[in-house]
């Protein structure tokens, strides 16, 4: 469940953050690069070209991986599948197939221990994030190996629902959070089920716990006896998760955005909310300029909330690619979800809640119904793999009382029918139970503690994994360096050239990371409206 920039990304109305991708679809199939690459445990020959069975998990060379937009880096990449069990209670019946591409590091001189990356989502898939990866100098001098969490894009199968990015879509024209809404979400949810159990997916078996095997999997098989983790969002759940069950051969864990699976679900998700939107409002706040154009925008913004959720506002906007104009309904729970998003581009936030204010929605609407229709957001998604992380190992843990109750606490002059709908969690439970697995073990939730030197990242803007989740996690990471990048929404590393060069620095000093550049740091200068 993960991230969006509008108008450019998808609106995660599952997720928590986006892929940050292109906008043209296809498939890109590279032959091995002949670069080498760091030699596979000594075995003498560059990482990713040996054929290598470990139990029941084999990993294959062979053609790099299809994405939905160009990767050039893939061209010389070095590229194979692991093929593991699809459910290892069961190691005997049907294997899935997981991409694997391994990107050399543009130093002559490379490190022995390589990173591997880890997707946000549920449901992202790694190798659509290479680029950002790569644009952030992540394989400045160590090579950086993708893999497809099982169920995404470039896995098979890929356990994608575009059933449910249609109706996302399409529910731009109706109140967000009417029960006649959350019917058809379910019934999409129920579809996409139907469709996946067709082909023959045992859908308990795609969580946290499997992903995290897969990945103990491919070490072996790739012959490291160490290598580095970098966990993006949903990524830095299971990080966690992995490095609790799998620590062996884990040199060091960057986590990004964090999302503790110890608190994973709706309430964290409202808490995210209101810590984004502070920090934003009080950035504006404290600039002169600013907070004398839009005074209170606080007090405007929550004001909006609840005059929306009584009486929806209807426009049609124009978006790229599309051939006629497009009708949308601004609520109160699509303006809670726009800002989320939005803390991205957090510059012109102000104005846009203004003009709101003044009877003008029409960049708030443009930015919402570019996110979901956008290319990016129709047939990437990993629904399947999504529903069985936040159906197995969520949502049984966490009422839906608990998760109104805590958006009372935070939000208490929002309307109820606001505060049911957890930010990009939209009608989860009822969802879940058309889902119908079974749930994790409680032991899901434990919180990780480990002596491996870690890396937590936040943003100060985070309103989709909470600033605070970060020094949360961190208390039981014995040897952490907690760093909190002002100014800045989910994801630090893919926005914050300091974040950058911070995860640069830890990889190469994991418990003396430099975190000088924090200090030069300014909040983003808002767009004033004559």
């Amino acid at each position: 469940m993960m991230p969006v920039r509008p108008p450019h990304h998808r609106p995660a109305s599952r997720r928590l953050r986006t892929t940050l991708a292109g906008t043209a679809a296809g498939v890109l199939l590279a032959g091995l690069a002949a670069l080498p690459a760091q030699a596979a445990d000594g075995a003498g020959e560059p990482l990713g070209t040996v054929a290598r069975t470990v139990g029941h998990a084999r990993f294959e060379p062979g053609p790099c991986p299809r994405t939905a937009d160009p990767t050039p880096a893939l061209e010389k990449a070095r590229c194979g599948t692991l093929t593991v069990p699809e459910n290892r209670a069961r190691p005997d019946r049907r294997r899935i197939t997981l991409a694997v591409a391994i990107v050399p590091a543009e130093a002559r001189k490379r490190a022995p221990d390589p990173v591997v990356w880890f997707a946000g989502g549920p449901g992202d898939d790694a190798n659509s994030e290479i680029q950002l990866a790569l644009d952030g100098g992540l394989n400045q001098d160590r090579d950086v190996i993708f893999m497809s969490q099982r169920g995404t894009y470039s896995a098979d199968p890929a356990l994608t629902c575009p059933n449910i990015d249609e109706f996302n879509a399409r529910a731009l024209g109706l109140v967000f959070g009417a029960p006649s809404t959350g019917r058809l979400h379910v019934e999409a949810t129920r579809t996409c089920r139907e469709q996946l159990l067709s082909r023959g997916a045992d859908l308990s078996a795609y969580d946290g716990t499997e992903s995290a095997a897969d990945y103990a999997d491919l070490r072996v098989a790739l012959g490291l006896r160490q290598w580095n983790v970098f966990g993006i969002s949903y990524g830095t759940d299971l990080a966690l998760v992995y490095l609790r069950q799998h620590p062996e051969g884990i040199r060091s864990v960057g986590i990004d955005g964090v999302l503790p699976p110890s608190l994973a679900g709706g309430a964290v998700t409202w808490k995210a909310a209101r810590e984004g939107f502070d920090g934003l409002f009080r950035a504006c706040a404290e600039q002169s300029a600013c907070n004398a154009r839009y005074p209170d925008l606080k007090g405007t913004f929550e004001r909006l909330v609840s005059e929306l959720e009584a009486r929806p506002v209807t426009t049609t906007v124009t978006v790229p690619g599309q051939p006629a104009p497009v009708k949308v309904v601004l609520d109160g729970g699509v303006l809670v979800n726009w800002l989320v998003s939005a803390t991205h581009v957090a510059a012109g936030v102000p104005r846009s809640i203004d003009e709101l204010a003044h009877g003008n929605p029409q960049r708030i609407a443009e930015q919402w119904a570019g996110g979901k229709l956008s290319p990016a957001a129709m047939g990437r998604m990993s629904h399947g793999l999504a529903y069985g992380v936040f159906c197995r190992e969520w949502t049984p843990f966490e009422s839906q009382d608990e998760v109104t109750r805590a958006g009372q606490r935070l939000f208490p002059s929002f309307p109820r029918s606001v505060l049911v709908n957890a930010p990009a969690l939209p009608f989860l439970h009822d969802d879940c139970r058309a889902w119908d697995v079974p749930p994790a073990a409680r032991s899901i939730r434990d919180v990780t503690r480990s002596d491996v030197p870690s890396l937590v990242l936040s943003g100060g803007f985070d309103a989709q994994t909470a600033p605070s989740s970060g020094p949360y996690a961190a208390r039981t990471l014995s040897r952490s360096t907690v760093v909190t990048v002002p100014y800045v929404a989910h994801v630090v590393f893919a926005d914050s050239a300091c974040a950058q060069r911070i995860t640069r620095s830890f990889l190469n000093s994991p418990t003396a990371p430099d975190t000088g550049c924090l200090a030069g740091l300014r909040p983003p200068a808002f767009e004033i409206a004559p």
